[in-house]
């Protein structure tokens, strides 16, 4: 089942948007909170079992159908993704200024990993989230706060920062140019 945890998100958000339902009808319709239907579709959580048949269910698909679409294990060597390929994500719905593109992301064994590009324009907002992943950023130019909990840590382009993502944590560009940063999603069966 591994496999399939990091496909989940991408999936139901594929669905959801090819049946043209917005993330609070889709909540609604799966007595859940937009906010959980976000952190799943953009690889924040994974839901629970019942939580997952409730949303396909809402999606008005059979399981077996959602399941054909979900990355399978593979045998491949390597794992080439181009850029075209590569998708801008919606990560937070109540954020500006936050731009997330995907570049990668794979379960291996008990471990998922995902890669993305995000840039901060400056002023940007959003409350402080909570992922289940273990985070590292690394700056590619510019500079950002990152606020973990309670505490302020200042980056600037080279610098890196490791933290589990169960911290409440959100980055904070008060520059007058963008911050970009390599993210590296690293989650885990073993909780």
């Amino acid at each position: 089942m591994n496999d399939f945890l990091i496909g989940i998100g991408k999936r139901i958000k594929d669905i959801r948007k090819k049946n043209e339902l917005t993330i609070h009808e889709l909540a609604n319709r799966a007595n859940v909170s937009n906010g959980l239907i976000s952190r799943i579709e953009n690889g924040r959580t994974i839901p629970s079992l019942p939580v997952l048949l409730d949303i396909i269910q809402s999606l008005d698909i059979d399981a077996s159908y959602f399941f054909e679409g979900v990355e399978k294990k593979s045998n491949a060597k390597y794992i080439h993704l181009p850029k075209a390929e590569q998708q801008v994500l919606e990560k937070e719905i109540e954020a500006t200024g936050f731009s997330y593109m995907h570049i990668f992301s794979k379960s291996m064994h008990a471990l998922g990993f995902e890669a993305v590009l995000l840039t901060l324009e400056p002023g940007c907002k959003r409350d402080k989230v909570i992922t289940d992943a273990w985070e590292f950023k690394y700056v590619l130019n510019g500079e950002v706060v990152y606020l973990i909990d309670n505490e302020e840590v200042f980056l600037q382009e080279g610098d890196s920062l490791y933290f589990d993502g169960k911290f409440p944590h959100v980055p904070l560009n008060n520059s007058s140019s963008n911050c970009t940063m390599l993210v590296l999603y690293f989650y885990s069966d073993k909780v």
